[in-house]
């Protein structure tokens, strides 16, 4: 479902886009750059492969693939790699700028290509998988995926003629190379300062294509463009970031919350129902830990119970201790999708302070409830909070109660009459219809 949605929305995108891209085409020919920065995920897959079809459809004279990764997911990596190895385009991968890395799922894109490039001062390598996806890799399974990816980078090396004894080091044995090294021993096939060094060097190659041609490059008087990412796949592949994942559900989480404990304010309900879909999204792209997922929603579940059966913070407590807990195993995968320890820090406290002020309040409402004369309830005022159907909630002179409707059904914000009490507990009638 998530893949689909992802497709709708890109869909969207391209329609929106396309008398764009068609006034935008010449008859002249370019090179089209793509920036794939980042983790590698279904986002930045589908980035590059939109990339690439792109350039095919507008004869691209080559597509070149900018690329600086700490690595990703392996099912996403194996979507870009099949684009690769299956374009009619020359595809130039180029581990750039200086400083950048092609580690783990870079390897596998940047021995893919054609061309393979690397900046002066960069490396390549530790190719280990780690995760598949969203699911968990036991031991056993770790290994046949270590031997299957190994397979897979020995054949990818073989198909475009370079070093497949070195390049399974890099999933076997994690091994890593800078530039020198990567040329040395035939992982990549030159080294070029920048882009516009590259294009030149490039000039004059010829690639074995999918369908068995041979195409010559021709980079003189080639335009370059940059296809870069549109605004929503830049503002997908941003909330797929684990930490920004981490913050929109406890967004979610926090926005509910406090729209259950103050019912009618509407805009935290509102902006937690949001944050809510956009962090279902998020969590479907990365390797989520189920358990970590149950603990924050039992959370959840114990910040409302907080609300309908005060326990003056036990219930809180709870709450605080499986949202920490959930946090530390939302994700699995490796330090590559863990969540940054201080904003876990940061939520908690954020919502240990909001509920502290809310048991505060609770607490201070009983205080008063103990020490002050019943009598003088009867024939006041109250604001009914949640619908009286007939028990609900209602505020009088700033304490919640919780009372009980004589008849019919009174909705939030209605005013109503206290006739009688009993312990904690306010019977009332429609205002309209009788008191003073």
């Amino acid at each position: 479902m998530l893949r689909f949605l992802r497709l709708f929305l890109l869909l969207l995108l391209l329609l929106a886009t396309l008398p764009v891209v068609i006034g935008a085409q010449t008859s002249n020919p370019t090179i089209d750059v793509l920036h794939a920065e980042g983790v590698i995920n279904p986002v930045l897959a589908d980035y590059i492969e939109r990339g690439i079809d792109q350039a095919e459809k507008d004869n691209a004279v080559v597509c070149i693939i900018q690329l600086d990764t700490p690595g990703g997911l392996l099912d996403s990596t194996e979507e870009i790699v099949v684009s690769i190895m299956n374009a009619d385009v020359p595809v130039v991968v180029y581990v750039s700028p200086k400083g950048a890395w092609a580690a783990s799922a870079g390897v596998f894109i940047t021995i893919s290509g054609h061309i393979a490039a690397m900046t002066p001062g960069t490396t390549i390598g530790a190719a280990h998988p780690v995760s598949i996806g969203d699911t968990e890799i036991s031991e056993d399974e770790l290994e046949k995926i270590t031997n299957f990816s190994a397979k897979w980078m020995q054949t990818i090396a073989e198909e475009r003629g370079r070093n497949a004894d070195e390049a399974r080091l890099a999933v076997t044995e994690s091994k890593s190379f800078t530039d020198i090294e990567a040329l040395d021993v035939n992982l990549i096939d030159l080294r070029a300062e920048t882009l516009e060094s590259l294009v030149s060097q490039i000039d004059g190659w010829q690639v074995s294509m999918p369908d068995g041609d041979i195409i010559t490059i021709n980079t003189q008087s080639v335009s370059v463009r940059h296809v870069n990412m549109s605004a929503i796949e830049g503002f997908l592949f941003a909330i797929t970031d684990p930490n920004i994942a981490y913050i929109l559900l406890s967004l979610a989480i926090l926005g509910i919350t406090v729209e259950i404990f103050n019912p009618g304010l509407i805009f935290p309900g509102v902006t937690g129902a949001i944050a809510g879909l956009l962090a279902f999204y998020s969590l479907g792209t990365l390797p989520v830990n189920y358990a970590g997922i149950l603990l924050m929603v039992l959370a959840f579940g114990l910040f409302i119970a907080e609300a309908f059966t005060p326990t003056f913070g036990l219930l809180i407590a709870g709450g605080i201790t499986s949202l920490v807990i959930g946090s530390l195993i939302l994700f699995q995968g490796g330090p590559l999708f863990q969540v940054n320890i201080w904003l876990i820090i940061l939520i908690a406290v954020l919502f240990a302070t909001f509920l502290a002020f809310v048991i505060n309040r609770i607490v201070a409402v009983h205080k008063r409830q103990a020490t002050t004369g019943r009598e003088e309830l009867l024939g006041k005022t109250a604001v009914v909070r949640t619908p009286l159907e007939p028990e609900g909630k209602v505020l009088y002179e700033g304490e919640i109660w919780t009372a009980v409707l004589d008849q019919g059904r009174a909705e939030p914000k209605e005013e109503v009459t206290i006739k009688n009490f009993n312990g904690l507990k306010l019977y009332v009638t429609i205002k309209n219809k009788g008191g003073s």
